[in-house]
């Protein structure tokens, strides 16, 4: 029987607007999909290509063999970061299982709101360091 998570999501207005996110995406069943140079790649691409359409800014990201790390900003009041990462997540796992006739992401993801006071630098440096 699979195991469930439950999904923590703080309110919909911590998504919005210009907030700093720490982001986590795992591959499903942690396999290492993003070890293959052309899916790492293209998630990359997805990846920076989402970003800039969603107005957010990305200051560090990490790919691993089984999961995505990176840290975004939004650049205005209009940026929602639920529908980023919807968007990002939709049309990655969409070319992957055409592809490899199987799911790319887990079915939720892990984040992280910074505080204003929170430094970005000791973000990134982790998101490096991976």
């Amino acid at each position: 029987m699979p195991a469930y998570r439950r999904v923590a999501r703080l309110a919909r207005e911590n998504y919005l607007g210009p907030q700093t996110y720490f982001i986590t995406i795992c591959c499903d069943r942690r396999a290492p999909y993003l070890r293959v140079p052309g899916t790492a790649q293209r998630v990359l691409d997805l990846l920076f290509e989402c970003a800039a359409r969603h107005s957010f800014r990305l200051h560090a990201f990490c790919l691993m063999p089984d999961h995505l790390h990176f840290l975004a900003e939004g650049a205005n009041s209009r940026c929602d970061l639920l529908e980023f990462i919807r968007l990002f997540k939709q049309r990655t796992a969409f070319e992957f299982r055409k592809a490899r006739s199987r799911p790319l992401w887990e079915t939720s993801y892990y984040d992280h709101v910074l505080r204003p006071a929170d430094p970005i630098e000791d973000v990134a440096c982790y998101i490096w360091c991976n």
